[in-house]
């Protein structure tokens, strides 16, 4: 699995965007990929990279660690 950080997730529409660790090109998710917790913005996870309606995305995305909220 490759693990990366959740760019932007909008819960309205249910999609978002993942920065993977190795720099390459953020992917997009869908709510319907997500495995267990919700997700947000910041928050580091794992995932598979698959093919989508409209390319290549993100699949069976795993929260991993809730990020840091500034106080």
């Amino acid at each position: 699995m490759t693990t990366g950080t959740v760019k932007f997730y909008n819960r309205m529409h249910k999609f978002g965007f993942i920065i993977p660790e190795d720099g390459s090109t953020e992917l997009f998710f869908h709510s319907t990929d997500l495995i267990g917790d919700k997700v947000a913005d910041g928050d580091k996870v794992e995932f598979e990279i698959g093919e989508g309606r409209k390319g290549v995305q993100a699949k069976s995305v795993n929260k991993i660690k809730t990020a840091e909220k500034p106080e």
